[in-house]
């Protein structure tokens, strides 16, 4: 079975578009978060508990990730990868209309 959504259509206010409930993907955790200027993309957190490595794809715009500290700026096509699950991560937009795509699982 195929099935195709639009992110814009199953965006919610808070700017998630829920692609992994959406789609009943279980394989994996797939998620896309849109926010304009200085808006939130990814709020602080880290994977401990769950023991996932993220990998974060910036699909319009431009992000800011700062990853333990470390600040990465991150145009349109940039790709992000979080291998430590216990790494502390976050991101904000740098533009109007930014939207990256995130993908998790355990190794």
């Amino acid at each position: 079975m195929v099935t195709s959504i639009d992110i814009s259509e199953i965006r919610r206010p808070t700017g998630w578009s829920p692609i992994r409930r959406e789609l009943g993907v279980m394989a994996f955790g797939i998620n896309a978060w849109s926010a304009d200027d200085g808006g939130q993309l990814v709020g602080e957190h880290d994977e401990s508990a769950s023991g996932q490595e993220e990998l974060y794809i910036v699909l319009t715009g431009a992000a800011r990730f700062t990853v333990d500290g470390d600040d990465l700026g991150a145009a349109a096509g940039t790709v992000v990868f979080v291998r430590d699950p216990s790494s502390k991560r976050a991101a904000i937009a740098l533009e109007d209309g930014t939207t990256l795509l995130s993908v998790g699982g355990k190794a």
